[in-house]
């Protein structure tokens, strides 16, 4: 599928008998390390053992799909196995961004744990994932158009632009860190939440996030000042650990996962994939793969390995040294 360039990667399809339907995300059953649970875009969310598939959940109902809208994210309680507690995040039929809890085995159990109103069709965000405190966090795009024209990103009163953290058992949401464009796919490692925010026209952007920290959007695009009218010095933004051009094909960051000391994470568009390694005090970006994917997320199984996940394609492949 792809030329190996810098570091020795190739990538075996999963599931060969099998294509799904615009898939954005995979998780791995906790209990039972064959069974991945596989979310596509469209509203459903397909379990998958083997080359045997039966629907989990079918929302599409109540999910506005089209561009990048739809069912974004999915993420299972840390206590799954015991509760069957699992949630959504979706753009709904009046363009909100919605977070729900629902329980496996109980179709009419509906939790809303978050409503935020979207006033565009674009950057959604939408990714979900338990952190190793506990809580669920969300990624917010700015609300969407171009150049975040409602300043969303940089307003403490919107939620829009913003890594959010939702205590799931008392129902309380929480601005975690501001300033984001369209933080599109993050993960944890250990304590450390690494994320992937899609730029505006020039570059892409992996940053480190911590609780307070504001990563800068609209006021830096990047490292790179994009439009400061009422911003702060620039001493009051966190800046990324790595930027990439867009240019070769590149225009959409992919976030993903620490795999074997490197981050790995890719673009939507040109399907390169990359792993960004600290050397010294900075980081180092190798190119492991260019492939002809439209790479929409990455996943991780029970032992680590990483899956590649084919937006248009419709496929998932393995990432394999």
């Amino acid at each position: 599928m792809g030329v190996v360039l810098a570091l020795s990667y190739k990538l075996v399809e999963v599931f060969p008998n099998l294509r799904f339907n615009f898939p954005v995300f995979m998780i791995n059953d906790p209990k039972d390390s064959a069974t991945f649970y596989v979310v596509e875009q469209g509203g459903k969310v397909l379990r998958v053992r083997g080359e045997r598939v039966d629907t989990f959940l079918d929302i599409t109902d109540r999910v506005k799909f089209g561009g990048e809208m739809g069912l974004l994210g999915m993420a299972l309680h840390p206590k799954f196995p015991e509760n069957g507690r699992f949630y959504v995040s979706y753009t709904d039929k009046n363009m909100y961004s919605v977070v729900e809890e629902r329980k496996f085995g109980d179709r009419s159990y509906v939790k809303e744990l978050l409503r935020v109103k979207q006033p565009y069709s674009n950057h959604n965000g939408g990714h979900i994932e338990f952190g190793p405190d506990g809580y669920l966090y969300l990624g917010l795009g700015d609300g969407g158009s171009a150049g975040d024209p409602l300043n969303n990103a940089q307003n403490p009163k919107s939620l829009l632009g913003k890594i959010l953290r939702i205590d799931v058992e008392n129902n309380k949401v929480e601005i975690y860190a501001t300033g984001f464009r369209n933080p599109w796919r993050f993960s944890f490692h250990g304590k450390t939440l690494w994320v992937g925010d899609v730029g505006q026209d020039r570059w892409e952007e992996i940053d480190t996030v911590f609780k307070g920290g504001n990563y800068g959007w609209r006021c830096y695009e990047g490292n790179h000042p994009y439009d400061l009218r009422g911003c702060k010095g620039k001493e009051n933004y966190q800046f990324p650990v790595w930027e990439y051009r867009r240019a070769g094909g590149n225009c959409s960051v992919i976030g993903g996962y620490v795999y074997n000391g490197l981050y790995i994470f890719g673009d939507y568009c040109s399907g390169r994939i990359w792993g960004l390694k600290r050397s010294g005090k900075v980081f180092r970006a190798f190119l492991i793969l260019d492939t002809d994917l439209k790479i929409s997320s990455f996943a991780k199984d029970l032992k680590g390995s990483i899956y590649v996940i084919d937006h248009i394609g419709g496929k998932i492949y393995k990432l394999v040294p």
